[in-house]
């Protein structure tokens, strides 16, 4: 059994407990913090807290917790992953880890200094379609991955302060492109540098400093493609999609506005839907285990398995800190209109990768293009002189 400390008593604080003590868990939250002193009453009452508090280092350094679960404003995630590491306690953050690289460089520096555990609390690549998916491109299914796609789009967060852009740090982004960029680092390779950002980005609708939608472009150093789509101006719920492209197949994943589940009500009786649901009225798409299917399940047990195992979850700090580096060249390159650098100050993958290629032989002359079989019955190639560079036809059968 862990003892955790919640950091945090709103929107995705109320997730990570649901799912934390859901099912009969072992795992118990014993304290709870929050600046609001409702707000960590309330908490404490719904969840069977025994604990809370408005001083963050009591909860932190309360003699019963074991771990601490950072579900703070962004601005503040620094300074509680600082009070870890004095009070020594294990620590798990949600996503963003910081408001920039330089910010996420500093924490993941500050845990691996004083040696605590540390997890990065990305869900979106802990979803039971996303772990199938992954089992299937390491299992080679794809093959040699060359364009990994992944999409987050909702009419905007709950709370006030991701619309400051100093509190969050930045807009659609960060808030939304930090899940979609680890998305595509998972399938491409997590040990394949990302070198270079494009990024177009702008304030379409809301009445904000930061953007509301953008779209990215992330190459690797093996010339594989991550692409992502964010936006806080879409209409009808949250939109959860990837898409991975290899040299052997491809892979579509809808994972929450379109489940299988389609509803009519007229709103009589009408209730909480899903996550970003606009309406409880009309044609609507519930969503049957919102927590197992936004990853937080496979998430938690991840990370408190590895805990007990004296072993690195899956997303780390390290994790978290590359994709602040991506997410910076992206809002560089959204200002710049041009491709930006990855600086990152710590890699931890491999080095001088060179480009992918697919080349099939198709005898000593010849490189295959394609094969195909028309709709007239007729079955032919499309070949590549080696030596000429000619590109001929081939014709099978008639």
């Amino acid at each position: 059994m862990a003892k955790i400390a919640m950091l945090g008593s709103g929107f995705i604080g109320r997730f990570y407990a649901d799912s934390l003590q859901g099912q009969r868990s072992r795992d118990k939250i014993v304290s709870i913090y929050s600046r609001r002193e409702e707000s960590a009453k309330k908490f404490a009452e719904d969840y069977k807290v025994p604990h809370f508090t408005t001083a963050m280092l009591e909860s932190i350094q309360h003699p019963d917790v074991e771990v601490v679960c950072i579900s703070l404003p962004n601005h503040l995630h620094e300074a509680a992953v600082l009070a870890c590491c004095d009070a020594k306690k294990a620590v798990i953050c949600t996503k963003p880890l910081g408001r920039n690289a330089e910010e996420a460089k500093r924490m993941l520096e500050a845990v691996e200094k004083a040696g605590i555990f540390h997890g990065y609390l990305e869900d979106l690549v802990y979803t039971p379609k996303f772990i199938k998916a992954w089992e299937s491109v390491r299992a080679g299914a794809l093959g040699k991955i060359l364009w990994a796609k992944s999409r987050e789009t909702h009419p905007g967060p709950h709370s006030d302060w991701f619309w400051d852009i100093e509190q969050a740090g930045g807009g659609c982004i960060l808030d939304l492109g930090c899940h979609c960029v680890e998305i595509g680092r998972t399938f491409i390779g997590k040990d394949i540098k990302p070198v270079e950002v494009m990024c177009w980005a702008d304030t379409q609708v809301k009445p904000i400093d930061a953007e509301d939608h953008a779209i990215g472009l992330v190459k690797y150093e093996n010339g594989a493609i991550g692409q992502f789509e964010v936006s806080w101006t879409f209409r009808g719920g949250l939109d959860l999609r990837d898409e991975v492209m290899g040299s052997e197949g491809t892979i579509w994943l809808n994972s929450f506005l379109r489940t299988g589940f389609d509803m009519f009500t007229s709103g009589k009786g009408a209730d909480y839907v899903a996550e970003k649901a606009e309406s409880n009225a009309g044609w609507l798409f519930p969503v049957g285990d919102e927590l197992n299917e936004l990853g937080y399940n496979h998430m938690f047990t991840d990370m408190f398995n590895a805990m007990e195992n004296d072993q690195l979850p899956r997303e780390t700090f390290y994790d978290g800190y590359v994709v602040n580096a991506i997410l910076d060249a992206a809002y560089k390159s959204a200002k710049s209109k041009l491709w930006e650098p990855v600086k990152l100050e710590i890699w931890r993958g491999k080095e001088g990768v060179e480009k992918l290629s697919s080349r099939t032989d198709y005898d000593d002359q010849y490189y295959l293009i394609k094969e195909e079989m028309t709709h007239y019955g007729s079955k032919k190639l499309i070949l590549k002189d080696k030596k000429t560079g000619q590109v001929v036809e081939k014709v099978l059968s008639e």
